[in-house]
């Protein structure tokens, strides 16, 4: 069981994880242990997040969303299987916290009077400026 807050939870059957060898430094060690833990989340199939948050959670994740549906995550930054699969873990539940959070709705406003007058001062003298831009007539 994964606790994301008070209220969400993922449930063991979502998360699958599988090991493999780790990229870069690490001398001998590198090429025997496979330290690098690449976890998956069922994220489109978790009963546990409303529809909503599904879609902000896909936007977020970008690259990492699968067609079928799955968030993965690979780590590989300490020599350590277990602090990879916990950096893993503390990923999946930090995207999902953020995709727990809607955004606040945009009220419109009307633009103020000072800053419609400002506007189109600027567009007069803009204007101007570019009037000048034009062909200098030779009258000697």
């Amino acid at each position: 069981m994964l606790w994301i807050n008070d209220s969400v939870a993922i449930a063991d059957w979502e998360l699958s994880e599988s090991f493999n060898r780790a990229q870069g430094p690490g001398g001998q060690n590198v090429n025997k242990v496979s330290t690098a833990v690449e976890l998956r989340f069922e994220a489109e199939r978790s009963p546990n997040l409303t529809a909503p948050v599904k879609a902000r959670l896909k936007r977020l994740a970008g690259r990492k969303w699968t067609l079928d549906g799955a968030i993965v995550i690979r780590a590989e930054e300490t020599r350590s299987q277990l602090r990879n699969r916990e950096i893993a873990r503390e990923r999946l539940a930090e995207m999902i916290r953020q995709a727990l959070i809607a955004p606040k709705r945009r009220v419109a406003t009307k633009p103020t009077l000072g800053s419609q007058r400002r506007r189109l001062k600027a567009k007069t003298v803009r204007g101007e400026v570019k009037s000048l831009r034009g062909r200098v007539d030779e009258e000697g």
